[in-house]
């Protein structure tokens, strides 16, 4: 039988960061992605030039406007600051295109309602870009969950010192600690847990965060969820670090994961009946990876291009759903804590 041939899903870029370098470096020719544009600011041109030449892009644009009604791109994918996300995602759903958006989708779970109302009367498609949602191992712990009988607890903990916290205690405040840029651990790591837990659990009946506060900023948080039959804790710190562990727990056993759950670089499953000396540190339990070695980006990008190419609004809708559900939490969380965004007050 013949290979049906996959339409290009024409992609325009708006970002430089590290996330799009990391982007390009990993999907560089991927099957069915097209790099049709670039975007980013005056002062960076001459690196958008850079980039187009080492990456094959098409072209370059230092005017957003611009570019999303450029009709040779679709789809828009968003990896600018957090607190631009909702502002950029809306002039592409504007102008007609699907979206696909670094995370945090949006600052709080007001601007994401507002874009999915207007991303439905346009016809196109809003994806949030945390890997997790689209990894194999991820389907395999779904599937396996039933195995550890009834949850009773799950914990996450993603701490990791971040270079820029040096700066942040001398008093440079760079984007990733600004309480006006939409910054802050719970924004930057630890919504990869919350993501997680609402894709697995979904919404909890509590939501409380405990924050370190510095300078109206969390640095670090402990984020509490009760379930109702199971408690859930996750853990988010960017001014000190610890080994990265997620542990889901239940009455026949548990499954552990010992890398951020974005990348989920495999996993142990531990039965009660047959783990009692690997959990004393003796004998291992079953080790799963599904992920066939690929970057953590490649899985996610394959969906989207089928999601887009099939025109599967279904799934691009389930997919919203987590992304409305984790939206949700962390607002939540902000407000037990007295975290005030500048989207907040809008």
């Amino acid at each position: 039988m013949r290979k049906e041939h996959m339409r290009k899903m024409k992609t325009g870029i708006v970002g430089s960061g590290m996330i799009v370098k990391e982007f390009l470096e990993n999907l560089q020719g991927m099957e069915g992605l097209e790099l049709a544009a670039i975007c980013g600011t005056p002062r960076r041109e001459a690196y958008l030039q850079e980039l187009c030449r080492s990456y094959g892009i098409r072209k370059w644009y230092t005017d957003y406007d611009a570019m999303v009604t450029d009709p040779g791109v679709e789809v828009v994918y968003v990896a600018v600051p957090n607190h631009l996300h909702f502002e950029f995602c809306k002039k592409a759903v504007l102008a007609g295109k699907h979206v696909i958006c670094e995370k945090p989708f949006t600052s709080n779970s007001r601007e994401l309602e507002e874009l999915g109302r207007l991303a439905c009367t346009r016809e196109v498609m809003l994806l949030e870009a945390v890997s997790t949602r689209y990894l194999p191992n991820l389907k395999k712990i779904k599937e396996l969950l039933p195995e550890l009988g009834e949850i009773r607890i799950v914990t996450a903990n993603y701490s990791q010192y971040s270079s820029r916290y040096d700066a942040f205690k001398k008093g440079e405040i760079l984007p990733v600690f600004d309480p006006h840029k939409s910054g802050g651990a719970l924004m930057d790591l630890n919504i990869y847990n919350i993501s997680l837990m609402a894709d697995l659990f979904g919404m909890p009946k509590e939501v409380h965060y405990a924050a370190n506060m510095v300078r109206g900023i969390d640095t670090s948080g402990i984020l509490t969820m009760d379930y109702g039959n199971f408690q859930c804790v996750c853990i988010g710190a960017k001014d000190c670090k610890a080994p990265v562990s997620t542990c889901i727990q239940g009455d026949r056993g548990c499954i552990c994961i010992s890398t951020p759950v974005h990348m989920l670089s495999g996993f142990e499953l531990y039965k009660n009946e047959d783990s009692r000396d690997k959990l004393s540190g003796q004998k291992g339990g079953r080790f799963y990876d599904y992920n066939e070695g690929k970057h953590r980006m490649y899985h996610e990008f394959r969906e989207f291009i089928r999601i887009v190419h099939k025109k599967d609004h279904a799934c691009a809708e389930r997919m919203l759903e987590v992304s409305r559900l984790t939206m949700e939490i962390q607002t939540r969380a902000r407000q037990s804590a007295g975290i005030v965004f500048d989207a907040d007050l809008r």
